[in-house]
């Protein structure tokens, strides 16, 4: 009597299994796009409403590198408005986890050289090394502006204002944060030192 066997290749499935997380993440990517393209106009693709603020002209093709790999989006484009969303920022490459990533490794003293090829590993696409000499030369100016305030509460209000800046670009809204809750934590120190 013969016996099926069974044999599964691991590097396959990985692959597999990889792409499949990608293709996942393109998709929702895509739907997320069209929706907020669908909001601004007030209306859905080929619906025709008196409510309708514009209509739809196509779209292009972006390529956005992601940590499930790169993905390729499709921006919908608008005959008079203007087409901003709050899901990717204009002229993004990278998703922001992905330039953190780049600046760890920079910071633990890993190589260009060898950042490009971890990055080829890891997200199937290589950053060029003009890439990484641009992004620790932002690591340098950042430390030495970090550097030229006194105390803590300066940088307190650098890291509040660089929270404020990502709020308003990250989202696409004018508003800011409430830091109220920055405060109440701080008058909570003052006190627990002066207790």
């Amino acid at each position: 009597m013969s016996e099926k066997i069974i044999q599964l290749n691991e590097g396959v499935i990985k692959e597999e299994l990889n792409e499949l997380v990608r293709k996942s993440v393109e998709d929702t990517l895509n739907v997320l796009l069209e929706e907020e393209a669908d909001r601004l106009t007030n209306a859905r693709r080929y619906e025709r409403t008196a409510a309708r603020k514009d209509t739809r002209a196509g779209h292009y093709k972006r390529k956005l590198l992601t940590r499930a790999g790169e993905v390729e989006l499709k921006m919908p484009k608008l005959r008079t408005l203007t087409f901003e969303t709050a899901i990717i920022q204009r002229y993004q490459k990278r998703e922001i986890s992905v330039e953190e990533a780049l600046v760890e490794m920079y910071l633990a003293g890993v190589s260009v050289r060898r950042v490009e090829d971890i990055t080829q590993a890891l997200w199937g696409t290589r950053v060029s090394a003009g890439t990484v000499s641009r992004l620790n030369r932002e690591i340098r100016r950042r430390t030495r502006v970090v550097g030229a305030f006194p105390d803590g509460h300066s940088a307190l209000m650098l890291v509040c204002a660089r929270l404020r800046y990502m709020e308003n670009s990250m989202w696409g809204s004018k508003l800011y944060m409430n830091m109220k809750h920055l405060e109440t934590h701080e008058q909570e120190i003052k006190e627990e030192r002066g207790a």
